[in-house]
Protein backbone atom coordinates (compact mmCIF):
# COMPACT_ATOMS: atom_id res chain seq x y z
CA UNK A 1 0.00 0.00 0.00
CA UNK A 2 1.25 3.45 -0.89
CA UNK A 3 -0.39 6.74 0.07
CA UNK A 4 -0.68 8.79 -3.13
CA UNK A 5 -2.82 11.71 -2.01
CA UNK A 6 -4.19 13.08 1.25
CA UNK A 7 -6.25 16.24 1.65
CA UNK A 8 -8.90 17.41 4.09
CA UNK A 9 -11.54 15.80 1.84
CA UNK A 10 -9.98 12.67 0.32
CA UNK A 11 -7.26 10.08 0.76
CA UNK A 12 -6.04 7.88 -2.11
CA UNK A 13 -3.97 4.74 -1.57
CA UNK A 14 -2.55 2.48 -4.24
CA UNK A 15 -2.46 -1.27 -3.73
CA UNK A 16 -0.40 -3.74 -5.76
CA UNK A 17 -0.48 -7.45 -5.10
CA UNK A 18 1.74 -9.79 -7.06
CA UNK A 19 0.48 -13.35 -7.15
CA UNK A 20 2.71 -16.33 -7.85
CA UNK A 21 2.19 -17.75 -11.33
CA UNK A 22 1.45 -21.25 -10.02
CA UNK A 23 4.36 -22.82 -11.91
CA UNK A 24 6.73 -22.78 -8.97
CA UNK A 25 8.50 -19.62 -10.07
CA UNK A 26 9.58 -17.02 -7.58
CA UNK A 27 7.02 -14.63 -6.13
CA UNK A 28 6.69 -11.56 -8.28
CA UNK A 29 6.89 -13.48 -11.54
CA UNK A 30 3.11 -13.85 -11.78
CA UNK A 31 0.20 -11.58 -12.40
CA UNK A 32 -0.06 -8.20 -10.75
CA UNK A 33 -3.41 -7.07 -9.36
CA UNK A 34 -4.19 -3.93 -7.57
CA UNK A 35 -6.14 -0.77 -7.56
CA UNK A 36 -6.91 2.41 -5.69
CA UNK A 37 -8.71 2.82 -2.41
CA UNK A 38 -10.36 6.23 -2.20
CA UNK A 39 -11.69 7.50 1.11
CA UNK A 40 -14.23 10.33 1.08
CA UNK A 41 -13.55 11.82 4.49
CA UNK A 42 -16.61 14.10 4.60
CA UNK A 43 -19.05 11.32 3.66
CA UNK A 44 -17.11 8.76 5.76
CA UNK A 45 -17.28 6.26 2.90
CA UNK A 46 -14.74 4.47 0.77
CA UNK A 47 -14.44 2.71 -2.56
CA UNK A 48 -11.94 0.42 -4.22
CA UNK A 49 -11.26 0.83 -7.93
CA UNK A 50 -9.64 -2.01 -9.85
CA UNK A 51 -9.38 -3.14 -13.43
CA UNK A 52 -10.74 -0.77 -16.05
CA UNK A 53 -12.02 1.74 -13.47
CA UNK A 54 -8.57 1.92 -11.87
CA UNK A 55 -6.97 2.48 -15.26
CA UNK A 56 -9.45 5.24 -16.09
CA UNK A 57 -8.77 6.88 -12.72
CA UNK A 58 -5.01 6.74 -13.36
CA UNK A 59 -5.41 8.21 -16.86
CA UNK A 60 -7.66 10.96 -15.51
CA UNK A 61 -5.08 11.96 -12.91
CA UNK A 62 -2.35 11.97 -15.57
CA UNK A 63 -4.50 14.15 -17.85
CA UNK A 64 -5.13 16.58 -14.99
CA UNK A 65 -1.42 16.82 -14.25
CA UNK A 66 -0.61 17.41 -17.92
CA UNK A 67 -3.38 19.96 -18.50
CA UNK A 68 -2.48 22.36 -15.73
CA UNK A 69 0.91 23.91 -15.01
CA UNK A 70 0.57 23.15 -11.30
CA UNK A 71 -2.69 21.47 -10.25
CA UNK A 72 -3.63 22.19 -6.66
CA UNK A 73 -5.73 20.55 -3.99
CA UNK A 74 -8.93 22.05 -5.39
CA UNK A 75 -8.39 20.52 -8.83
CA UNK A 76 -7.46 17.10 -7.47
CA UNK A 77 -10.37 17.11 -5.00
CA UNK A 78 -12.81 18.08 -7.77
CA UNK A 79 -11.55 15.22 -9.95
CA UNK A 80 -11.72 12.67 -7.13
CA UNK A 81 -15.19 13.94 -6.18
CA UNK A 82 -16.43 12.82 -9.61
CA UNK A 83 -15.91 9.24 -8.33
CA UNK A 84 -17.54 9.83 -4.93
CA UNK A 85 -20.93 8.49 -6.02
CA UNK A 86 -19.27 5.06 -6.18
CA UNK A 87 -18.39 5.16 -2.48
CA UNK A 88 -20.80 2.84 -0.73
CA UNK A 89 -18.67 1.19 1.96
CA UNK A 90 -18.82 3.07 5.28
CA UNK A 91 -15.48 3.78 6.89
CA UNK A 92 -15.53 2.15 10.30
CA UNK A 93 -11.85 2.15 11.17
CA UNK A 94 -9.11 3.34 8.89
Amino acid sequence: MQMLYNSDSFAVMQFEVTAPDGAGNEPGAGLTRGGYEIVDKSARKEMFLEGLMAEQFKQGVQALIESLPEPGVEEFDAFIDSYSSLAQQPVVLH
